[in-house]
Formats: C-alpha cells, structure tokens, sequence
C-alpha cells in the first residue's frame, strides 16, 4: 500500500524533476497494465507495463477507484508526463513513502508547518477548542491523509476552514500550513472517489433519474428539471466539479458548504454579467460526500429559498418552471432556460416528472 509522506523523507532537498521513488512492482494476473494519460480509465491510453515491471514513481493523486489484483483502491501513480497507473496493480518492496502531486504543475509536493516561528497545535477535532493532541515546530514536515471543512481560521498561509487530517482525532488548520510546489488536489475525508461517466447519455439519464425523482417527491422541483440541470451543468457527468467533488449544479459555496456539502473549493469558471459580457473566473464551489447529498442540497435550495417562489408556484409546468429560476438568477447565461427546455425536450425527461 502507498504511504502519505512523512516528514524528512525521500524528497526532502530534492528538486521535483529528481524525485524518483523506487519499490514499485506491478503485479497482475498474467496480462499487461494500461498505462493512462489520467487517472482514470476513460482517459487514453499511453502504452503498457508488463507484470513485473519496475516503474519509477513521481508521486500519487486521487483518481477512479479500481478493484485490482493487489487491492481495491482510488490511488493513482504519476510514473510521467501524462503517465499515470493504478496502484491497485502495484506491490511495493520495500514499501515507500509517496508524496501528493502539485494539482497545478503536478510534480511532487510536500506540506510543511508555517508560523512564523511559533508552535502549531494539534486539535482532536476541526476547531481550536477540541482537545490539544500536541504541537509541530514550525518548518515540520507532515503527513496529510485528508481534508475536513471546520473552524474558519486566518493564519500565515491563507485564510480557511479547511483543516487537514494527520492521523486518528488529529487534525491541523490548512491556514498555518504550505506546500513546497502548490496545493495538491486533497480529498475529503470520507468523500467517494471521483466519478467516471458509464452508458453514454442514456446511462447517465437512468442513473440520475431515481435521485431526481426522489427530489421531486420531496420537495416538488420537477425531475425534468432537475436532470436537464444536471447535464447542463456537468457535460453528462464529464465536468471536473461533478467528476471530483460530486457536485452537479454548480452550487456555490458564499462562505460556507451548508447542510449537504463536506467542504468548499476553488474552481475556475466562467460568468457572464446581467449587464452584458461574460469572463473567465474563480468561484468556490460546494464538495459533496457523494452524488446523493448534491441532489438533496440541489432540492432544498430551489423548495425553500424565497428568490425561487415564484418557479415553485408553477412546479407543475417544467418549462415555465425553467424559466422562473433563471430569472431569479440561478445561472448568468443568458441562454441557460433555453438549454434547459432543449434538453427536455430532446431527451423526452417530462416522463420522469
């Protein structure tokens, strides 16, 4: 099994080029394994290892989970550029130390105390009431397993609420801590893995269609609706917000995740103004622990937010429905309602309805 980092090890003084982890050994039934230029097995494939082979790791991220012929696991390897293996095929002997990969330039990252000469204290929880499991020197390096949404705090590297995880009720504030080459893309403790879209537009249809459904028996925001969102706002599931953070309709976050969500990230978007002209941005997005939790916030938002009364008194006509909560300003495309309808529809969702 691949280990986080731990502090001083392997990397440390290395330059990201030059770190090369050694140990791994893939270990399959016979055949050969795919080699892909994501982590993930919808992405292309860039060649082969045979059983056996010895492929020099860079570090890892979080990717498809498979069920391989060593374990099942949601770990991914970077060997190269756009080079990527599951490590649910990989053996390691001895076994090795793996850092996380940089989410912007994905070369090796390690996280390290920065306070600006004090003490970090260790919480049992994600506040700073819960009991002190003790302290990090700055300049320690660490071992993050996870991340957690908690106490907002404003510290030397950032201001946030996320709190990451180092072990068993041990947990430090993401605000004192920094990465030697950027962030890496850190789940969220207890999150499912990232999802890869199956079935083509059918398969995505009959797999959404149950939640929606169940959405709108409880809070009357039609199904049809609420599928033709979902694909609108994910590309049929393929949007790195759904894929990674199970988040289907672009739900923000305004300084918090709410009742559903399990944290908050930032994503790179794009807007367009009431006012004319649209433009590429930054936004933080809501991060859901799987697919069901984003329907239940999607349902509650529309059911219960005043500025959507209006769609809800028409919630027996979808197609008026649409339009209402784009004119309450669900979304700034000025073409969004329309889409809606188009994939309504195209698709024929009002039988779900």
């Amino acid at each position: 099994m691949v280990l986080a980092l731990a502090a001083g090890a392997i990397l440390a003084g290395a330059l990201p080029g030059q770190a090369k982890i050694t140990g791994a050994i893939v270990t399959t039934d016979g055949g050969t394994l795919n080699v892909r230029t994501g982590p993930a097995t919808d992405q292309k494939t860039a060649g082969t290892l045979a059983k056996g082979a010895n492929p020099e790791v860079l570090c890892m991220v979080r990717g498809e989970e498979i069920s391989g012929t060593v374990r099942t696991t949601a770990t991914w390897l970077r060997i190269g550029k756009d080079r990527w293996i599951s490590d649910a095929y990989v053996t390691w002997s001895p076994a090795q130390a793996v850092p996380w990969c940089s989410a912007a330039s994905k070369a090796p990252t390690n996280a390290a105390v920065s306070t600006r000469g004090g003490e970090l204290n260790i919480r049992a929880a994600a506040n700073s009431t819960a009991g002190r499991q003790g302290t990090y020197p700055n300049g320690t390096g660490i071992s993050v397993q996870c991340q957690v949404w908690g106490q907002e705090v404003d510290g030397t590297a950032r201001k946030t609420g996320a709190w990451y995880r180092i072990g068993d009720k041990r947990f430090v504030s993401a605000a004192y801590i920094k990465w030697s080459a950027g962030e890496p893309w850190l789940p969220w403790c207890g999150q499912d893995p990232p999802s890869v879209p199956r079935g083509g537009t059918a398969g995505f249809i009959s797999a959404h269609a149950p939640a929606a459904q169940a959405s709108d028996r409880a809070t009357g925001v039609p199904a049809s609706v609420t599928i033709a969102q979902a694909i609108l706002e994910t590309g049929w599931g393929k949007g790195a917000l759904a894929r990674e953070d199970h988040n289907l309709f672009g739900m923000k976050c305004f300084g918090s995740p709410g009742d559903h969500a399990i944290g908050c990230r930032d994503y790179a978007t794009f807007e367009c103004s009431p006012t004319g002209g649209c433009f590429d941005m930054d936004a933080t997005f809501r991060a859901y622990a799987n697919v069901a939790d984003s329907y239940r916030d999607h349902g509650d938002l529309l059911s219960n937010w005043s500025r959507y009364a209006t769609a809800m008194d028409h919630a027996d006509d979808a197609k008026r429905f649409a339009q209402e909560i784009h004119k309450a300003g669900y979304a700034t495309d000025p073409e969004y309602s329309d889409k809606l309808i188009g994939i309504m529809d195209d698709y024929d969702l009002y039988r779900f309805d």
